[in-house]
Protein backbone atom coordinates (compact mmCIF):
# COMPACT_ATOMS: atom_id res chain seq x y z
CA UNK A 1 0.00 0.00 0.00
CA UNK A 2 1.35 3.74 -0.96
CA UNK A 3 2.00 5.62 1.95
CA UNK A 4 2.53 9.49 1.74
CA UNK A 5 4.11 11.24 4.59
CA UNK A 6 3.67 15.59 4.84
CA UNK A 7 5.74 17.86 7.09
CA UNK A 8 7.53 20.62 7.46
CA UNK A 9 3.84 22.77 8.58
CA UNK A 10 3.78 25.10 11.39
CA UNK A 11 2.32 28.45 12.66
CA UNK A 12 3.89 31.30 10.82
CA UNK A 13 2.81 35.19 10.73
CA UNK A 14 1.44 36.77 7.38
CA UNK A 15 3.84 37.57 5.00
CA UNK A 16 6.17 34.43 6.69
CA UNK A 17 7.28 31.27 4.25
CA UNK A 18 6.94 27.67 5.02
CA UNK A 19 8.36 24.20 2.93
CA UNK A 20 6.54 21.65 3.12
CA UNK A 21 7.72 17.96 2.22
CA UNK A 22 5.82 14.83 0.66
CA UNK A 23 7.45 11.47 0.57
CA UNK A 24 6.03 8.34 -0.92
CA UNK A 25 6.53 4.77 -0.19
CA UNK A 26 7.09 4.26 -3.88
CA UNK A 27 8.77 5.41 -6.98
CA UNK A 28 6.74 8.63 -8.46
CA UNK A 29 8.00 7.38 -11.56
CA UNK A 30 5.62 8.83 -14.70
CA UNK A 31 3.40 10.25 -12.02
CA UNK A 32 1.90 14.04 -11.95
CA UNK A 33 2.12 14.88 -8.49
CA UNK A 34 0.33 17.88 -6.66
CA UNK A 35 -0.08 19.55 -3.59
CA UNK A 36 -3.59 20.19 -1.80
CA UNK A 37 -5.32 22.30 0.56
CA UNK A 38 -8.39 21.62 2.81
CA UNK A 39 -9.35 24.88 4.83
CA UNK A 40 -11.55 24.57 8.09
CA UNK A 41 -14.72 23.36 6.67
CA UNK A 42 -14.02 23.39 3.30
CA UNK A 43 -13.58 21.12 0.52
CA UNK A 44 -9.89 19.75 0.02
CA UNK A 45 -8.76 21.86 -3.46
CA UNK A 46 -5.89 21.74 -5.92
CA UNK A 47 -3.08 23.99 -5.12
CA UNK A 48 -0.08 22.88 -7.42
CA UNK A 49 0.64 20.28 -9.58
CA UNK A 50 3.89 18.97 -11.47
CA UNK A 51 4.31 16.69 -14.33
CA UNK A 52 7.35 14.27 -14.55
CA UNK A 53 8.64 16.37 -17.02
CA UNK A 54 8.69 18.88 -14.96
CA UNK A 55 5.49 21.29 -16.04
CA UNK A 56 4.07 23.12 -13.07
CA UNK A 57 0.76 24.83 -12.90
CA UNK A 58 -0.91 26.70 -9.93
CA UNK A 59 -4.42 27.67 -8.20
CA UNK A 60 -4.65 31.40 -9.06
CA UNK A 61 -4.46 32.35 -5.70
CA UNK A 62 -1.00 30.88 -4.87
CA UNK A 63 0.39 31.60 -8.14
CA UNK A 64 3.97 33.54 -7.57
CA UNK A 65 4.42 33.06 -4.33
CA UNK A 66 4.19 29.22 -4.12
CA UNK A 67 6.79 26.70 -5.69
CA UNK A 68 6.28 22.89 -5.95
CA UNK A 69 9.32 21.25 -7.09
CA UNK A 70 10.11 16.82 -6.86
CA UNK A 71 13.17 14.95 -6.59
CA UNK A 72 12.31 11.68 -7.83
CA UNK A 73 15.22 10.07 -6.39
CA UNK A 74 14.11 10.54 -3.09
CA UNK A 75 10.58 9.96 -4.20
CA UNK A 76 9.80 13.39 -2.36
CA UNK A 77 7.59 16.28 -3.56
CA UNK A 78 7.86 20.10 -2.22
CA UNK A 79 5.85 22.84 -1.62
CA UNK A 80 7.70 26.40 -1.12
CA UNK A 81 5.25 29.07 0.12
CA UNK A 82 6.20 32.50 0.30
CA UNK A 83 4.08 35.65 1.08
CA UNK A 84 1.79 33.68 3.19
CA UNK A 85 -1.28 35.19 4.28
CA UNK A 86 -4.37 33.95 6.62
CA UNK A 87 -6.38 32.71 3.91
CA UNK A 88 -3.43 29.98 3.13
CA UNK A 89 -4.22 28.31 6.32
CA UNK A 90 -5.32 24.55 6.62
CA UNK A 91 -3.86 21.10 6.20
CA UNK A 92 -1.67 20.68 3.01
CA UNK A 93 -1.75 17.19 1.41
CA UNK A 94 0.14 15.45 -1.38
CA UNK A 95 -1.16 13.31 -3.36
CA UNK A 96 -1.05 12.31 -7.28
CA UNK A 97 -2.74 14.88 -9.79
CA UNK A 98 -6.55 12.45 -9.32
CA UNK A 99 -5.57 11.92 -5.82
CA UNK A 100 -4.58 8.04 -7.14
CA UNK A 101 -3.36 6.85 -3.90
CA UNK A 102 -4.27 7.17 -0.08
CA UNK A 103 -4.48 10.29 1.54
CA UNK A 104 -1.76 10.87 4.24
CA UNK A 105 -2.14 12.97 7.64
CA UNK A 106 -1.40 16.08 5.57
CA UNK A 107 0.69 19.06 6.82
CA UNK A 108 -1.38 21.56 9.09
CA UNK A 109 0.12 25.63 8.18
CA UNK A 110 -1.63 27.96 9.99
CA UNK A 111 -1.69 31.75 9.32
CA UNK A 112 -1.83 34.11 11.53
CA UNK A 113 -2.23 37.97 10.66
Amino acid sequence: QVQLVESGGGLVQAGGSLRLSCVASVSLYTWTMAWYRQAPGKQRDLVATISFSGNRNYAASVEGRFTISRDDARSTVYLQMNSLNPDDTGIYYCNTRHGAWPWGQGAQVTVSS
